[in-house]
């Protein structure tokens, strides 16, 4: 069982919003019911399987449907292609399932983030290929071209676009979050980078760069644009000094450095991965440090309130968790991704729903051609 979220001196944070759940067992639950008001806090069940690939990472939700992503892991190269899956919101049943077209699978190939618009059209980010876009008859398409592939700042002629890394590192696009406007956000991972596709598809601008997004490991990864529409969060899982942050940006067309906050530091080992808004303001992140998991919960202030996490079992509920979406009925969903235990324990690839009293902030959903 996952702890429950509580305050100094122990007294359980009360939340404002409505007591709502939708699990796989039982059905959906609706307010004042008995079970609304007997599932607690931090109440933590397994939605779904996903089937391999594995590797779960991107996650959104649409009307009674989970969208996942994966696998984003490294050494694909020689396996089969990746996956999209659509998960029904209820019963966690396999509704339908995509093989990425268009990867060479020769080499290293992985789906990460996943985002969709206003008319439920589903936006996947692939390391190969660039962005893509299921559509409803579930044709895929190109979205964008491939992210390019930076050279070191270091070594690159004047003018010329480069990476601030200490080291040569591919394109790696993880997540992704789209304003109002229709911009889409994608952080770069090996690349301290943060890129823009425009509105309706196309070659992707570099938005945002700054060393304090380089890594050795995992730089900057998860990203949301802030509940009021003005700023940009992202985290970084490790910097290059091995430390770990949620920081923000304002959301305009050429930000600077200087632009870059610190909202929260992560110590002791915690790689903050994916995160979401709750209606209620807080921010809810997944902590994926192996053996370690479980959801950092921060205020306004960006002041960690407390954590779900695993008590009896270091893997079970919470195993790697890599991203966080809101169903909109009280729980969360997690994207278990088990990137250590999962090789050798398929099991732990899951989709978690964890009852945290919260419907979460709505997501930007634009208008896209």
């Amino acid at each position: 069982m996952a702890q429950g979220v509580r305050l100094a001196g122990g007294r359980c944070l009360v939340l404002a919003a409505a007591v709502l759940s939708a699990t796989m067992l039982p059905a959906a639950v609706v307010p004042g019911s008995a079970e609304a008001e007997q599932r607690p806090y931090g109440d933590a069940r397994i939605l779904a399987q996903v089937p391999a690939p594995g590797f779960p990472e991107g996650i959104a939700v649409w009307s009674d449907k989970v969208y996942v992503a994966g696998p984003a892991a490294f050494a694909t190269a020689g396996t089969g292609p990746s996956h999209v899956w659509a998960f029904n919101a209820s019963t966690g049943a396999v509704a339908r399932s995509w093989e990425t077209a268009g990867e060479n699978l020769a080499l290293e190939h992985a789906n990460s983030g996943v985002a969709v618009d206003r008319i439920g059209r589903v936006y996947v980010l692939n390391v190969q290929t660039g962005m893509f876009r299921i559509l409803h008859d579930g044709t895929q398409e190109p979205y964008s071209p491939p992210f390019p592939d930076l050279p070191m700042c270091s070594v690159a002629p004047a003018g010329t676009p480069c990476a601030p890394m200490p080291f040569e590192a591919p394109a790696l696009p993880n997540d992704v979050a789209f304003d109002d406007a229709g911009n889409a956000y994608v952080t770069d991972s090996l690349q301290a980078t943060i890129w823009r596709v425009p509105p309706g598809g196309g070659v992707p601008g570099i938005w945002f760069q700054d060393v304090r997004l380089a890594t050795t490991f995992v730089g900057v990864n998860g990203i949301k644009v802030s509940p009021s529409g003005t700023e940009v969060y992202v985290s970084v899982s490790a910097d290059l000094a091995g430390q770990a942050w949620i920081y923000r940006l304002p959301l305009v067309a050429d930000p600077s450095s200087a632009d870059l906050v610190a909202f929260h530091e992560y110590t002791g080992g915690d790689l903050p991965d994916g995160f979401a808004f709750g209606e209620t303001g807080l921010l809810y992140v997944a902590i994926a440090t192996p053996f370690a998991s479980g959801v950092s919960i921060l205020d306004q202030t960006g002041t960690e309130i407390d954590r779900l996490a695993n008590e009896a079992d270091p893997i079970s509920p919470y195993d790697s968790p890599a991203n966080i979406a809101f169903d909109g009925k009280g729980s969360m969903l997690l994207t278990n991704h088990a990137f250590v235990t999962g090789t050798t324990n398929p099991g732990q690839f899951a989709v978690l729903d964890v009852f945290v009293d919260d419907r979460g902030s709505p997501l930007a959903r634009p208008k896209l051609p």
